[in-house]
Order: structure tokens, then sequence, then C-alpha cells
């Protein structure tokens, strides 16, 4: 059988020159009242399938609602690794794990999402080593880091959670260093891009007298640290001919770190990006360059392997997808993702908007809990250049849903933001995602409307400044309105997100949606980016561009890249249903149009139209070019209206009107409207919408 999940887990941090998968067949024992001991032999009658956790088909044991099992294995430890330490890792278990190596407690570890490891050299025996491993992942996860994972008793946000995933879920594996070896290495870009700033730690009975070289992989430039009696080190790489990481050119440095000691020497290498995000005012900049966002989110769950992915394509796959559909940045959500698809977004230059999983409740343990993964997630993925954005909580879970009315909420809140500020404060953070703010860098909001109608106004009354609040449903008749940010949060002079949105019960709904919701997004200058919700379906949830095993599902003719294109065309159209966006009484019909632009020069062209059938794909080619219809924008400002006559083809009482903008040839903008004579109302038509024909 092939070894599971056989990739080096750890690429932010590479020691796989000395390093040993424990990925695998491992035996394994129930233990639903928590009774068994670490030195019983008996009771181990099952076999699971490391790393996939025990609810999922692919560990081999799909136990599901288990609180508490053990796991075991042998190992032997390469010959070539005597005299070094040896070092145990687990990417990431859920929730509590104790280790025992041949007896000997090694490690006792809290927290579902974050990698632990353990010196275990001095409890190694003679040839073959016996390694334990005992998991507790309570039902009731209210007050524990949980994310979108299933608790019993329920969270509140219960609809929009998913099977657990409990046990090992990320790869587990053994690496050797010396005793005096290097611990961590930071690398961020120079404030002016011109070279790398590194950062080291240092720790073993030898830092005094060790030795570390860094050298750019590649490149001439090379530096000798000097180690402080704190085993703290920090210089800067310069580079002769600096190159950005950007999504269009993502190049990556590699530094190679050497420890030299008494102990011998340690060899390590990570890298990083030159790219720097900025916030200037409403707008956030990208290596000195405009950013407007276009992501989508991303929960980070696979059927059968639960939220593990089956296998490391699965992960550079989805990466594709989220491109391939026009999107820019990829939100995962409520998840610290294994650190390989990280990794993927570096070398595809993919944007990350990276998150921690969330408790359920409110209290100081969730509260420590929550903050206990900042750290990690910092030190593990931030020298990432792919992750552009930072977040926290998100729509106040974990703070039961009250964070205006409670003082001590809001203090949980701005200690997050600070504790996370202070470990890096090169990337905007988010404090609260979607709902009230307390302290943030983005202002953003989630909001879900099934009218085209109110969805345009609550858009433009959010982004013009005329109210500081959005209608969020909470239940089938329970709608409160959320303000955007508690007194003293400013609601001007920050980019503003909409950071989950879509509507629509079927998929031709939901690409309906998708096609009006973002195109009226793009009208508002002052919007800094989106996030859709989201890219796959997930067991009972159907709110996906693809299904849950990312096959393509009937979107009606829209093609997502159309409409998240860097240059869209916005109709001045206020939609009525789906199939049905302008109702007229008359064939002929005009219709107002706008171009969008996100990009560094200004752009023209001609409108093109092609008439097809409602529903209809998009046509091959340019379509007509309509005479004196020449449309312009100049980069980030809504260009001028252009009128555009059209007339349904001879016989057809509805139809699909394909417009594209094309510049020398080519088509740098489409979309389409289905226009339909029949005026009398349908089930289904919004009351709010407008006529729109001129």
């Amino acid at each position: 059988m092939p070894l599971p999940r056989p990739e080096y887990p750890r690429p932010h941090f590479d020691r796989s020159h000395t390093w040993l998968s424990l990925n695998g067949t491992w035996d394994f024992r129930a233990d639903p009242g928590g009774r068994h001991a670490a030195d019983q032999a008996d009771g181990y009658d099952q076999r699971i399938t490391v790393p996939f956790a025990w609810e999922t088909p692919a560990s081999g044991i799909a136990a599901h609602w288990l609180e508490t099992a053990w796991y075991r294995r042998t190992f032997t430890v390469p010959a070539d690794w005597t005299g070094q330490r040896v070092v145990l890792h687990f990417g990431a278990v859920h929730h509590a794990a104790t280790v025992w190596v041949n007896g000997t407690e090694v490690a006792r570890h809290e927290g579902g999402y974050t990698p632990f490891s353990a010196d275990v050299t001095d409890a190694l025996g003679e040839a073959e080593q016996l390694l334990t491993v005992r998991v507790h992942a309570p039902a009731d996860k209210r007050h524990i880091a949980h994310g979108k994972q299933r608790s019993m008793p329920r969270d509140d946000y219960d609809g929009v959670c998913f099977t657990p995933s409990s046990g090992i879920w990320q790869s587990v594996w053994l690496e050797a260093r010396p005793a005096t070896h290097l611990a961590a290495l930071r690398l961020r870009p120079t404030d002016d891009l011109t070279g790398i700033t590194a950062e080291a730690t240092v720790r073993g009975p030898h830092t005094a007298t060790a030795v570390l070289r860094l050298r750019v992989r590649g490149e001439s430039t090379t530096a000798r640290l000097e180690i402080g009696p704190d085993g703290r080190a920090t210089g800067e790489l310069p580079l002769a001919a600096p190159r950005l990481w950007s999504p269009e050119d993502p190049h990556l440095y590699h530094v190679d770190a050497e420890l030299t000691s008494a102990d011998g020497s340690d060899r390590v290498t990570c890298y990083t990006g030159l790219r720097s995000i900025t916030v200037d005012g409403e707008a956030l900049y990208l290596n000195g360059e405009r950013l407007f966002v276009r992501g989508v989110l991303d929960q980070g769950y696979w059927p059968g392997t639960g939220i593990t992915a089956p296998d490391d394509a699965a992960l550079r796959r989805d990466l594709r997808l989220a491109a391939a559909a026009g999107y820019n940045l990829v939100r995962k959500h409520l998840k610290l993702e294994d650190p390989r698809f990280v990794h993927h977004a570096d070398t595809l230059g993919m944007l990350l908007w990276t998150e921690p999983a969330s408790p359920g409740r409110f209290s100081d343990a969730s509260t420590a809990a929550f903050a206990e993964q900042i750290d990690a997630m910092v030190e593990r993925d931030g020298n990432s250049p792919a992750i552009v954005i930072w977040g926290l909580y998100n729509e106040e879970w974990g703070l039961d849903w009250d964070i205006p009315g409670d003082a001590a909420k809001q203090r949980a809140v701005v200690d997050a933001y600070d504790r996370l500020k202070a470990l890096d404060s090169t990337r905007p953070a988010v404090d609260n995602s979607g709902w009230t703010h307390v302290r943030t860098d983005l202002l953003d909001w989630h909001y879900y409307d099934e009218s085209a109608a109110s969805w345009a106004t609550t858009i433009a009354d959010l982004l013009d400044g005329r109210r500081d609040d959005f209608p969020v449903r909470l239940g089938p008749d329970y709608l409160v309105h959320k303000k955007l940010a508690v007194p003293g949060q400013p609601l001007r002079g920050l980019p503003n997100l909409n950071s989950e949105y879509g509507g629509g019960f079927t998929a031709l709904e939901r690409a309906w949606h998708l096609r009006w919701q973002t195109q009226e997004m793009r009208r508002h200058d002052r919007l800094a980016g989106y996030v859709y919700t989201e890219l796959y379906d997930i067991e009972h949830e159907s709110a996906g561009l693809l299904d849950f095993h990312r096959g393509a599902k009937d979107l009606a003719g829209v093609d997502p890249a159309h409409v998240n294109a860097p240059t869209t065309l916005v109709l001045d159209v206020t939609p009525v249903a789906p199939g049905r966006d302008l109702l007229t009484a008359e064939r002929e019909f005009s219709l107002s149009v706008r171009v969008s632009h996100h990009g560094a020069e200004p752009v023209t062209g001609l409108l093109h139209t092609a008439w097809t059938p409602v529903y209809g794909a998009t046509p091959e080619g340019t379509g007509e070019a309509v005479p004196g219809c020449r449309a312009e924008a100049k980069p980030y400002t809504l260009g001028a209206p252009v009128t555009v006559p059209a007339a349904l083809p001879e016989g057809w009482t509805s139809g699909r009107l394909h417009l594209a903008l094309v510049t020398d040839g080519t088509v740098v903008a489409r979309t389409a409207l289905d226009v339909d004579t029949r005026t009398e109302p349908y089930i289904g038509d919004d009351p709010l919408a407008r006529v729109a024909a001129h």
C-alpha cells in the first residue's frame, strides 16, 4: 500500500535531508469510557491509516462521536542518525494528545490545529521503538477551537458545521538534528524590498559558541549572524537585483541556513518572497500597486477524508480551481490549513487570507484556546508571501454573538488583535470578520440578500456612508441589524470588503446572484474587494461553484472567470429574476453599459453583442461590433455609461444578450443579459426590481 501523504510536511522550515515519515498504518483502539492506560498492550483490535481522522472512511475506522482513542506503532531510527537528537513531529492532532515512546511520556498538547514536537532521544531503546498516542476529542467542542467541526451539544452556528475530524489529521514524522540547533528562522522583506531581514532562534547547550551562516540560494548573498546570549540572531540579506513576488510572478528566495557548533552541523532551508501589502486610506496596495481583492471562501473539507486533503495534489488543485474561476485570493475559513497548502499558494501566486479556528462559546477557557493559535499561526506561516491578510474571530463566533453588548468580549477581541500585530505588523489584520468591529485594519462585512434590488440599495448605502449597519438573518423569522463597529473604531478611512456574499438555493440561482451581486459591487469605486461564498459544496451545504468532489455544476451559462475578471462590464439594470433580467414590452430596447477596470493602465474598446437562447453559453469569438459604442475606464474608476441599442432576433420572445468589450481584436470583458418580452410577473420575480429599458 502506498504511503499516504508521503511529501515532506513542513516546506517553510525544511529539514527534509534528514527525516522519516510515520504516516501509514497504525494500531488503533477505541476507548469510549476513557479507561485504558498507556501500558496496556491489549485491545488494539483495529488498524487506522494516519493522517486521516477516525471519522473518515479514508482512516479505515469511520467511528462517529468517539471521544477517546489510542494509536500505536513501532519505528526504527535510521542508523545514520547516530549521535543526533531525534525529534518527533505532529502536524496537527484534534484535540488533546498525550504521547509516549517506549512507555515514557514525551509530550502533551492541546489544540487541534497547531503543530507540536518532542525530543524523544532519551526515551529511545535498542532497535525497534514503540510509539503510543492517546487522543481525546470531546463531543462538546463549544469551549475549544474547532472551527466548522460539529459540536454536541450544538453551537449556535451548527447549521453551517460539518462532520468532526478527530485524532491525528496531519502528518507525523521524525527528524534528526544536533543538540545545538536552529529552532526558528523568520524571514521578511526589507521595507524597501531590496533584501531579506532574517531573525533566527538557536537552542542547545553550545549556543554561545555556535556559528550561524545564511546563504540565498542562487545568489551571491551570504551573511554570518551573531548569536546573542538569548539565542537570538538578526541580520539582513541584501539582493543585487531584487525580483518581487506577485501573483503574476511568484518568485521565491530560498535561504539555506547552516548552524555549526561543538554538537555538529544543523542545516535548514526556509524561503520567502519580496512583496509588501499595505493599507493607504481606503485602498490596499501590493508592492505599491493598487490591489482589488477578488476572493473566494475555501473551508478545507474533502469527501471521504474530512479536513485532511486526500493527497498533496488536492491542495494544489483547489488553488488552481480558484484561479480558473477568476479569483486572486482564497480565504481559508476558520482553519489553520496544512502548511503545504500555504506552500502551494506561494509557488502558484495565489493570495491568501488566513485565520484560526473558532470556539463556540465565550469563556476564559475558550478565549485562551483561541488566542493560543495566534502565535503558532504566525510562527508557522509568517514567512509566506502569499498570506496578505490575517484573520481572527469570525461573526462573533466564540463571543456569543454579542460584541456590542459586552465589554469583556470587546477586550478579548482587542487582546487578540494586539497579540497578532505584536507578532507581525507587516500584514493587515481583521479582528472580527463580517460583523461588529472593535479594532481592525480592514472594515469587512458579510451581507447576504436574495433580492437584487435591496442588495443594490444596501451596498450603495453602506459604501456611500448613508448607513453603518446591515441586516443579518439569523433564523427564518429572526432578523437583526449589525453595526459595522463599536464606538471608537473608525468607519471611514479603512478599506471596505464584502467578505462573504452569495444567494440562491439552486446552482442556477446561485450563478445568477454571483453574476449580478458581483457586478453591483464593481459599480462602487470605494470597495476594496470581496470574498464569495464559496468554492465548492460541503456535505449538506450546497453553496459552492463546484460540487463537493470539485466537479462542475450547471451554472446556466455563467462563467465565473468572466464575473471575476480584472475588467468587467457593469449594466445599469436591477434584474428581476433568473432568466428574466430585463423585462421589456418591445423587441427593440437600449441598455446603459459601463466598464469597471482594475488594471494599471486605462482601458478602451468597442462593445460587441451576440444573441443565444436564455441560459446559453458564451459564443465563440467577439460577436458583432455595435457602431459608435466605444467604452472606456480609468484604473479603479467606474467608466461613464454608454448606451447600447439592441433588438431580440425576429420571432424570439426571450433571449440572452452577450456583451463583450473588444480591444485590438481581443475580448477584455464579458457579461450577459437575459431579456424577456413577457412582462407579466412570474413566481420568483423580485417585486423590488425595476424595469430598466430605455
